[in-house]
């Protein structure tokens, strides 16, 4: 074999780690990500001489809630999943029977991207706050939910303490910084779909009655069920570094190969 030869054949032996990291590098900020909502502080650390700053973002306060079906469903429990989160209640005759049917709308549609987008759709989970806990018992949010054909696996029509879930809304999804501060403490009735990605983290607010921003919410949702944690090892990477001793394998038995058929044969005495 020539030095050409095995040149050609360590290329293509290197090529897909050299590839990964071209496509890694180029494609980095391709995709804009819906943007992570309340900085709490950052972090400065030096790596290679140069000072990089690492943001720590707000992350969702567990709490434990109950849901249509008379279940704890703890926020903690959660973390791993993408939520969107609503507010409503039953007894409610203007909006809150348009956002029931538009987040309907969005667990169906998730369907279909389960099918035709092979996605793994079981992260995703639907909260839905009653803004009147007193009247919505777990009986009558049952009721509610079974009329407007809500999936009890991925959907939780949630009630609980009024003074726990206005809380919640108030600081921790914190209506009143989206909606001009006009949240009335006393009664929370707002259109606005919340998006939290799976480390608790809000990632965005839309506007529940509208179709543009419902397809914006639906855009942002499935780049969030693809994210991957920067702290995690990317599962190519791994694969790719998996097969180096295969590579090195190769490698050493070609040079082995080119070192005997290279090498100079000693002449017969006559």
């Amino acid at each position: 074999m020539s030095q050409k030869a095995f040149l050609g054949l360590c290329i293509a032996i290197l090529l897909p780690v050299i590839s990964y990291f071209v496509v890694k590098t180029v494609s980095r900020d391709a995709i804009q990500m819906p943007r992570k909502y309340y900085p709490e502080y950052t972090i400065d650390t030096v790596i290679n001489g140069k000072q990089v700053s690492d943001t720590v973002w707000y992350q969702l306060a567990n709490d434990t809630f109950t849901n249509q079906l008379g279940n704890r469903v703890v926020m903690d429990s959660l973390r791993g999943r993408v939520i969107i989160a609503d507010f409503f209640f039953t007894r409610c005759p203007s909006i809150c029977p348009y956002l029931t049917r538009n987040m309907k709308s969005l667990q169906e549609s998730l369907k279909m991207k389960d099918i035709t987008k092979r996605i793994d759709t079981t992260y995703v989970q639907f909260l839905s706050f009653s803004v009147d806990p007193e009247r919505d018992s777990v009986p009558v949010l049952k009721q509610y939910a079974d009329r407007y054909g809500v999936n009890h696996d991925v959907w939780s029509m949630l009630t609980g303490p009024k003074k726990k879930i206005y809380d919640y809304a108030l600081n921790e999804i914190r209506l009143p910084a989206q909606d001009g501060g006009q949240v009335d403490s006393l009664f929370i009735h707002t259109e606005k779909f919340v998006l939290i990605d799976k480390q608790g983290i809000i990632r965005g607010y839309y506007n529940g009655l509208d179709s543009v921003a419902l397809a914006k919410l639906a855009e942002d949702l499935t780049l969030l069920m693809l994210e991957k944690d920067k702290k995690e090892p990317s599962p190519v990477l791994a694969e790719l570094l998996s097969l180096w001793p295969i590579y090195l394998v190769v490698i050493a038995a070609v040079a082995v190969l080119m070192w005997i058929v290279r090498r100079p044969k000693n002449k017969k005495s006559s």
